[in-house]
């Protein structure tokens, strides 16, 4: 009997887009005659869509003809099960879809990466593929990631988190403070977003302004951190859980700037939807064994610190004045799932994928052996006083 897989990607998120594209990838890429597979879309409402055209690339050029032709659903628990409901069933046809026994959610950002997917599943019951919900929210943001990785040893640069509010309020003082507890040049980006989404290089004052106020649109928290002047971006992705993980092959990005931005990642050279794919890379990284073994140990060593499960993306710097090496920050479920960074060690996608199902299904097993209740007569003897709440019984 076949595994009923439903893909979960898209959401109200500013990396909507590159989660269709890493969504149908992955629907793409699961092999048939193991799985039976659902493609489910989130729209920018927020609203999970089916229907035929869904796993159909091209549709979405036109998303608003796309959700015309498609209809939206909702997952709901049926006993032990989840299933997938029709919400607008109509006269002739039925409201049950089909039954899950996995999800693999590809998402990415806020509202959806950052723990909302996960928590969202978790409370279904159903088992899912990737971090979970604190893994998940942890991991996205970058000034809580920081702190569980200093705390556990692994190096990051000193950074300062302000408010929407404060810069608001005092904008000089933010200002000031950067000033006096760092030292130009900085990087400024939003504490919550992926995909170089408003981040930015200050060199003065009058570049720290305009970084913070772009970094500002995109979430209420700004992080600003020393900006290293000759860096080497290093990227590695890891594979497993709690008992156990493993090292992709590590990648040094070209970028055409000093960050890598938006546009190096899913612009840049690419043909077709390739998402992360198409980045210009170079694989394996062009770094010494010693540094490269160093990176390896330090991911493996992240990944398990952060509590994470599936499949993650940790990106380093390397200050190439010192040799110094620095962990950036991980996505929980990085574009493409780097597929990329797996294939060259000979780990086809569609193995990548039974993977994460495998450790979808494995953490379920785990997870039932676990008591969430306990039976208990407090209601038995509970009786309600309107505004005073309720009074127990013999208390």
């Amino acid at each position: 009997m076949k595994i009923r897989v439903c893909v979960l990607f898209g959401g109200r998120s500013v990396e909507h887009e590159i989660s269709v594209i890493s969504g149908l990838q992955a629907y793409n890429s699961l092999d048939r005659q193991k799985y039976e597979v659902t493609a489910v879309y989130i729209s920018k409402s927020g609203t999970m869509y089916c229907g035929e055209r869904i796993s159909d690339i091209g549709a979405y050029k036109d998303i608003d003809g796309l959700l015309r032709d498609s209809y939206p659903v909702a997952m709901a628990r049926d006993g032990d099960g989840v299933k997938l409901l029709r919400l607008e069933p109509g006269l002739f046809k039925k409201p049950l879809i089909g039954y899950i026994d996995v999800v693999l959610p590809v998402v990415h950002g806020t509202n959806v990466e950052d723990g909302t997917a996960a928590g969202y599943l978790n409370m279904l019951g159903a088992a899912y593929a990737g971090c979970d919900i604190l893994s998940s929210s942890v991991g996205m943001d970058k000034y809580a990631t920081k702190l569980i990785l200093r705390e556990s040893g692994i190096p990051v640069l000193d950074c300062r988190v302000y408010t929407v509010r404060e810069y608001d309020t005092n904008p000089m003082s933010v200002t000031a403070s950067v000033e006096s507890e760092l030292s130009y040049p900085v990087i400024v980006k939003p504490v919550n977003l992926g995909s170089s989404v408003g981040i930015s290089v200050a060199r003065d004052k009058e570049e720290l302004v305009s970084a913070l106020e772009e970094a500002f649109r995109y979430s209420r928290r700004v992080l600003v951190e020393r900006a290293i002047s000759s860096l080497t971006e290093i990227n590695c992705s890891v594979l497993g859980d709690y008992d156990s993980c493993e090292t992709s092959l590590l990648e040094r990005p070209v970028s055409t700037e000093e960050i890598l931005s938006y546009s190096d990642k899913y612009i840049a050279g690419s043909k077709g939807s390739k998402g992360m794919a198409s980045t210009k890379r170079v694989i394996p990284a062009d770094i010494s064994l010693e540094t490269t073994r160093a990176i390896e140990e330090l991911a493996k060593k992240a990944f398990t610190a952060l509590g994470c499960c599936g499949v993650a993306r940790l990106d380093f710097m390397i200050d190439n004045s010192s040799g110094s090496i620095y962990l950036n920050e991980i996505n929980t479920i990085p574009g493409s799932l780097s597929f990329y960074l797996w294939e060259p060690k000979g780990v086809s996608y569609s193995e990548l994928l039974d993977r994460l199902i495998s450790l979808a299904l494995k953490r379920r097993r785990d997870d039932s052996s676990i008591t969430y209740t306990f039976d208990t007569n407090v209601l038995s003897n509970v009786s309600l006083q309107g505004a005073k709440g309720a009074k127990l019984g013999g208390k």
